[in-house]
C-alpha cells in the first residue's frame, strides 16, 4: 500500500492530462510509437507515488517505456487507469499494468480513430466549411468550439479512467493475482490477433508435376493460416532475447532477410521446377 502522503491529487490528474494534450505523441518512434510520449504524460503521477522510492520509480518509468500506440484522445482512459494501480498496488501491478495498456490500446483505436478522426472530422469540418464558403464567419469559429468539447471529453476520460481503475484495485485487492493473469492473457491474446492481421507474407512457390500443380502458400494455409507471420514473430522473439540486441537492431535484420530471400525467389522457383 503506498503511503497516503503520496496520494493523487486532482491536481495531478491535471498535469497528467495537460501533459497528455500536447506530449503523447512527443518522441513517437517505430521502435516504441507513443511509448516514450507515455512515460513523459504520466510522469507526474508516478513522480508522487514514488515520491520517497528513487528505485521504485525507476523502475516503474523503465516498464512505462514500453511499446504504446492508440488514439490519443482514448489513451486518457488507459492512463487514468494505470494511476490508480500504480499509486494502489505500486511495482507489484506492473504485469496488471501492462496486461491493460497492451490489451485496452488496440480496441481502443479503433474506436477512437472512428469517433475522434473519421466522424469528427468529417461532420465539424465540412460543416464548417460549407458556412465559410457562405460567407458565415461562425464556420471559422465551429472548429474551436468542437476542439473545446473534445478537451473536456478528453478530461473527463482521465478521470473516468482513474475512478473505475480505482474501483478495481479497491474491489480486488486481495484477488490481485487473478487479475494480474487475466490482463496478461488479455495482452497476449491481443498480440496474438494482431500477428495475423498486421503481418503479411505469403510464398509464392508452386511445385509443378505434368497438369498438376500444388502452392505451398495453400498447404501451409491448411496445416495452419498465418504460420510464416507465426514464425516471423517467434524468431523476432527470440532474437530479441539475445545480448546486446534491440528493437531497432531487430527491424534492420529483417529488412536484410526480407531483401535476400527476396531476390532468392527466382532461384527457388527454378530449384522447385528441377524438382
Amino acid at each position: 500500500m503506498v503511503n497516503l502522503n503520496n496520494k493523487i491529487t486532482k491536481s495531478d490528474i491535471r498535469k497528467v492530462y495537460i501533459r497528455n494534450l500536447f506530449g503523447l505523441q512527443w518522441g513517437w518512434n517505430y521502435e516504441k510509437m507513443q511509448g516514450l510520449g507515455y512515460a513523459w504524460v504520466i510522469m507526474p503521477a508516478l513522480r508522487k507515488i514514488y515520491r520517497d522510492d528513487p528505485e521504485g520509480l525507476q523502475k516503474a518509468l523503465t516498464m512505462q517505456l514500453g511499446y504504446f500506440n492508440t488514439t490519443p484522445a482514448m489513451s486518457h482512459l488507459i492512463i487514468g487507469a494505470d494511476i490508480a494501480l500504480e499509486e494502489e498496488f505500486g511495482n507489484k501491478a506492473e504485469d496488471a499494468v501492462l496486461g491493460l495498456k497492451t490489451g485496452l490500446m488496440g480496441p481502443f483505436a479503433g474506436v477512437g480513430d472512428t469517433l475522434f478522426v473519421a466522424i469528427y472530422r468529417a461532420i465539424v469540418f465540412s460543416i464548417a466549411a460549407y458556412m465559410a464558403q457562405q460567407g458565415n464567419a461562425f464556420g471559422l469559429i465551429i472548429p474551436i468550439i468542437a476542439c473545446m468539447i473534445v478537451m473536456a471529453i478528453r478530461y473527463k476520460f482521465t478521470t473516468i479512467g482513474y475512478a473505475q481503475g480505482k474501483k478495481l484495485a479497491t474491489g480486488f485487492a486481495t484477488t490481485m493475482i487473478p487479475i494480474t493473469e487475466g490482463a496478461a492473457i488479455l495482452g497476449l491474446t491481443v498480440v496474438g490477433g494482431l500477428i495475423a492481421s498486421v503481418i503479411s507474407y505469403k510464398l509464392d512457390l508452386t511445385f509443378t508435376m505434368g497438369k498438376v500443380s500444388m502452392s505451398v502458400q495453400d498447404n501451409l494455409d491448411k496445416i495452419m493460416p498465418s504460420l510464416i507471420p507465426l514464425a516471423i514473430v517467434l524468431f523476432s522473439y527470440w532474437l530479441l532475447g539475445k545480448k546486446k540486441m534491440n528493437s531497432t537492431k531487430l527491424i534492420f535484420i529483417l529488412i536484410g532477410l526480407g531483401m535476400i530471400l527476396g531476390n532468392l525467389q527466382p532461384f527457388f522457383n527454378w530449384l522447385v521446377s528441377i524438382f
